[in-house]
Parts: C-alpha cells; sequence; structure tokens
C-alpha cells in the first residue's frame, strides 16, 4: 500500500483539475452491434475511457483530427472503467465479476489491489484524496492513498442507476447523491471530514442527473422530467441558475458537465439535441445602480415585475429560465450518451461520446453560440 500511494503522489503532481462524465451503458439504451458497455471522460476531459464486452480502451484527446489510443486491454468484459486524471491507475468493474472493484496500474499492466463488496458495483468515482464505489442502497469512500475504507454511507435511498457524483477539487472534496427517490433532494457528502453538509431540495421528481463545478462549490441537477436544468451553490443550497431545457415529457437526461472555467454547463439526452447553456454574472453596474436611476431598462424592468404579479406562476417561472445559448443536434437518438466540453489545441469543443461506439467533436463558439458544427467524427 505505501508504494500505492507512493505511485498516486508522482502520478498525479501537477495535474489540474477539470471536467468529468460517465455513462453506464449496460443497462438501458446501450448499442447491441458497437459492443460498448461504457464510456466516461477523466476529471480533466483529457482522455476517453471505452469500457467493452471484450476490455477497454483508453484514448487521448489532445487533437481534434485524430484520436490517439494510449491503452488497450482484451482481458475480459468490462462494464465500468474510470482513469484517475492523466496517470496510469484506473479502476475497473467486470460484467462477469459485477461486485469486485479492481485498481491497477496499466502502463505496468499490474494489479494493484482489489475489492468485493454486498451487491453490484454500479458507478466508481475517484480524484486525487477519495475513490467512491456506490452500489443500490450505500457509498463506500476510500482513501485513494492506501484504499482504505473511510466511511460507508448505509440504508440510502434505493439508487438503481448508481446515480452520484464526486467534486474533482480535493479542496472541496464532495460527494452528491439522491437524498430521496421519489422527489429531487440532493444529499451533498463532504468526504473530508465524512459528514453531511448540505441537503438540496433541487427538483419535485426524482434526480436524473448530477455534476459539480470544477472548483466544487456549484452543482447543476436535473430530473427525470427532464425539462428544466439547476444551478446551486453546494455550501448553503442557494439556488443560481434556472435553465430550461424543453418542454417534451419524459425526456431522459443522460448526462450534466460544466466547462473547465465554469461559464457553461451542457446536457445531453436521449433525444438528438444537446443544450449549451451560458453561466452569465449580473452585469456589476446594474447591480449597483438602482433601478430608479437606470432609465429606460429600469422602467422596463419594474414593468416586467409588476405584471409578474397578475400572471400564474408557472408562467413567470418560464419567463425567468434561461434558454440554450448553443446546440448540437445528433445524427442519432435513443442512445444513451455523454457529453462534455473542454479545451482542445487551444479552442472550445464539445464533445459526445455515445452507445454507437462514436465519438462526436463540435465546434462550440463561446461569443456567439447558435447550432455547433460537427468537426469531426471517431469510432472508438
Amino acid at each position: 500500500m505505501q508504494n500505492f500511494a507512493k505511485n498516486v503522489d508522482v502520478l498525479t503532481q501537477g495535474l489540474k483539475a477539470g471536467i468529468s462524465g460517465l455513462m453506464n451503458l449496460a443497462s438501458q439504451g446501450s448499442d447491441p452491434n458497437s459492443g460498448v458497455f461504457f464510456v466516461n471522460f477523466n476529471q480533466d476531459c483529457t482522455s476517453l475511457a471505452v469500457g467493452t464486452k471484450t476490455g477497454y480502451r483508453l484514448f487521448s484527446l489532445n487533437s481534434v483530427d485524430h484520436l490517439e489510443q494510449i491503452y488497450e486491454n482484451d482481458a475480459e468484459d468490462i462494464c465500468i472503467v474510470e482513469r484517475l486524471f492523466s496517470s496510469s491507475l484506473v479502476a475497473v468493474v467486470s460484467l462477469s465479476s459485477p461486485r469486485k472493484l479492481k485498481v491497477c496500474h496499466f502502463k505496468k499492466g499490474t494489479e494493484i489491489c482489489n475489492y468485493s463488496y454486498s451487491n453490484t458495483i454500479l458507478a466508481v468515482k475517484l480524484n486525487r484524496s477519495r475513490l467512491v464505489v456506490c452500489l443500490e442502497e450505500s457509498l463506500y469512500i476510500h482513501n485513494i492513498r492506501d484504499m482504505k475504507v473511510l466511511h460507508t454511507i448505509r440504508d440510502t435511498p434505493p439508487n438503481p442507476s448508481g446515480l452520484c457524483t464526486l467534486s474533482v477539487n480535493s479542496d472541496c472534496c464532495y460527494l452528491a447523491y439522491p437524498g430521496s427517490n421519489t422527489i429531487g433532494e440532493v444529499q451533498i457528502f463532504d468526504t473530508i471530514n465524512l459528514h453531511a453538509k448540505t441537503m438540496i431540495p433541487a427538483h419535485d421528481s426524482p434526480l436524473a442527473a448530477l455534476a459539480f463545478s470544477t472548483s466544487g462549490t456549484k452543482v447543476a441537477t436535473a430530473s427525470e422530467k427532464g425539462t428544466v436544468i439547476r444551478v446551486f451553490l453546494v455550501n448553503d443550497g442557494t439556488k443560481l441558475y434556472e435553465f430550461r431545457r424543453g418542454v417534451k415529457r419524459c425526456v431522459s437526461i443522460s448526462s450534466l458537465a460544466f466547462s473547465i472555467d465554469s461559464n457553461f454547463l451542457c446536457c445531453s439526452s436521449n433525444t438528438e439535441t444537446v443544450h449549451v447553456f451560458k453561466l452569465e454574472e449580473p452585469r456589476e453596474e446594474l447591480r449597483r445602480v438602482p433601478s430608479e436611476n437606470q432609465g429606460w431598462m429600469g422602467y422596463l424592468s419594474k414593468a416586467v415585475s409588476a405584471s409578474a404579479n397578475y400572471l400564474p406562476s408557472q408562467v413567470t417561472t418560464v419567463f425567468s429560465q434561461g434558454r440554450a445559448f448553443a446546440t448540437v443536434h445528433l445524427p442519432f437518438q435513443g442512445l444513451r450518451n455523454v457529453c462534455a466540453i473542454t479545451v482542445i489545441q487551444k479552442v472550445l469543443r464539445l464533445l459526445v461520446a455515445s452507445a454507437d461506439g462514436y465519438l462526436y467533436v463540435y465546434n462550440l463558439d463561446p461569443n456567439e453560440g447558435g447550432d455547433c458544427t460537427l468537426l469531426k467524427q471517431h469510432r472508438i
């Protein structure tokens, strides 16, 4: 275990934090022809991991035109594979042994340790300090330096999809998971001090997706209804933003992901559209100057506020919700997928990895938004 701790220190030193996303394809929305069970981006979106019926593969994401495969393992059917940033450490779970977690050093081809749990492993999350294993009704928090179990959260509400997310920032090392299976409550747990931090009443319907900002200070949420995306302060649960994804019912949200600078939030679902929302701060001068001194804009603001008092609350809520800043129209629908926003070769890109076995790379204009152009499609 001392060697393991030393490896972690060496391999993770200087690695930058970023965004993460994951998707387990072994259940619903998978494409049987592709053989892909699982795809996810690592914590800083510098690589892509793919679990298949014949093993797993790791790809580098440093180029738009070329997708470099950096590792391939064809030992067994892999349904979960999580890489620790750009290090050689990976956590894997196979379909043939769904209760066993293996932590491996893929460059050396060695197994560092393995742990067995009482039930099927539904998700695994990593950062520099913690490794979290999610079962349907419990969560195990490990110290990543020696893999000892530090804490177990037992008797959680039934969570058959393994929905949870771990902040990539070790200074704000929070875990988020559903606090209820009937309404959209988010439980925030401090994995350093090992106690519950905040319970956020985010939605009326059960949760479908969660994502932390890079700093770990904000959390984005979506419910099973899938029409509204909300962003909250982790510290006290204050709602910061509310975005309307659409009006269709029965939309299944696949993933949420912040950009590294937390200026953008992307959302993908089982429809053909990926939405990108811009998290804009109010203009400083408008926050400082009283409304009566803002001339026409102050008058208009007052008029809108006054008229809102005569409208049904549902209508005024829709008026106050932000709309998509940019959109992507995928060449498929009905398949599970995971999205991410990252910088490749100094340019902002939107990535979508899908159960059809492809990675789609789109241009994202940070100033104009609008429809994103497909730049490249890679077989994974």
